[in-house]
C-alpha cells in the first residue's frame, strides 16, 4: 500500500517545489522536464514512513516567454498514524516588457492543501513584476519581485474561520550561484503581507544545494522556514523543513 501511494506521488504528480532556482526565458529552450523523489522508512523503537514526490514541466519559447507547471505531494506515517499530509500545484508565465532583458511580467496561479495546517484548499492568482538585480558568474543571479494576488481559503473542521478570502502583496527576493562546476546555492525569501492589514503576513525562507551526481542525476538538500502570523486556530506560527532528495532533469 505504502509502495502505492509513492508511486501515486510520481505519477500522478502530487510542499517542495522541483527547484527554487530563479526560471529564466532561452535558459534551454523548448520543452522540458524534472521529477524529484524522497523517502524516509524507521523499523524499531520508532515507524516512521514518509514519501515525497515532485514533477515540474517547462516549455521555454527562449526569446519572449517562459512557461512552467509544477506539482508536488508528501505523505508521513508515525506508527502507522498520519501525520503528514499535503499537496501542491502551480502555474507559472514570464514574459518579457519591452525591450529590457532585466524587467519580465508574471502571471501565476497556485492550489494548495495541507491537512495538519487545517487547509483543505487554498487557490490564488495573482500578476506581477520581476526584476533582475544580478547576472554574472561570479557575483551569481539575483531577482527582486512584486505582486498582487487573492486568496479563496477553506480549511478543515473544527477551526472557527471555515473559510476565509485575502488579498495579499507578494514580495521575494531570489538568489543563486554556481558553487563549482557541479554544485549550486539557491534561496528564496517570500513576505506577503495581507493588503489592508500588514500585521498579518507570511514569511517563507528557501535554501537549497544541489549537488550533480551523475549526467542527469542530482542530490539536492532543502530547508524551508515559514512564518505565518495569524495561522489557523489550533496551528502553531511556525513550520521548519529540511529534506534531501534526488532529481532527475530530462
Amino acid at each position: 500500500m505504502k509502495l502505492i501511494i509513492f508511486t501515486l506521488l510520481i505519477v500522478h504528480n502530487l510542499s517542495a517545489l522541483v527547484s527554487i532556482s530563479p526560471v529564466e526565458i532561452g535558459k534551454k529552450a523548448g520543452l522540458s522536464f524534472k521529477i524529484e523523489a524522497g523517502f524516509e522508512t524507521k523499523r524499531g523503537n520508532t515507524d516512521k514512513d514518509n514519501y515525497q514526490g515532485s514533477s515540474r514541466v517547462t516549455y521555454d519559447e527562449a526569446k519572449e516567454y517562459v512557461v512552467w507547471t509544477e506539482f508536488s505531494g508528501e505523505y508521513g506515517e508515525s506508527n502507522t498514524v498520519a501525520d503528514t499530509n499535503k499537496a501542491f500545484g502551480h502555474l507559472r508565465l514570464i514574459h518579457s516588457l519591452g525591450d529590457n532583458d532585466n524587467l519580465r511580467y508574471e502571471i501565476f496561479s497556485q492550489l494548495e492543501s495541507d491537512e495538519f495546517r487545517l487547509i483543505n484548499s487554498r487557490l490564488l492568482g495573482g500578476i506581477g513584476l520581476r526584476y533582475r538585480l544580478l547576472n554574472s558568474e561570479e557575483r551569481g543571479k539575483g531577482f527582486f519581485g512584486l505582486s498582487i494576488f487573492h486568496e479563496d481559503i477553506e480549511y478543515k473542521e473544527p477551526n472557527v474561520n471555515s473559510k476565509e478570502e485575502n488579498q495579499r502583496l507578494n514580495v521575494y527576493l531570489s538568489y543563486s550561484i554556481k558553487l563549482e562546476k557541479s554544485a549550486a546555492f539557491s534561496y528564496v525569501l517570500y513576505y506577503q503581507p495581507k493588503v489592508d492589514d500588514f500585521s498579518d503576513h507570511i514569511v517563507t525562507n528557501d535554501f537549497e544545494v544541489k549537488v550533480k551526481l551523475y549526467k542527469a542525476l542530482d542530490l539536492k538538500l532543502n530547508v524551508t522556514y515559514n512564518i505565518d502570523n495569524v495561522p489557523p486556530e489550533g496551528v502553531v506560527k511556525s513550520d521548519f523543513t529540511q529534506r534531501t532528495t534526488l532529481v532527475l532533469s530530462f
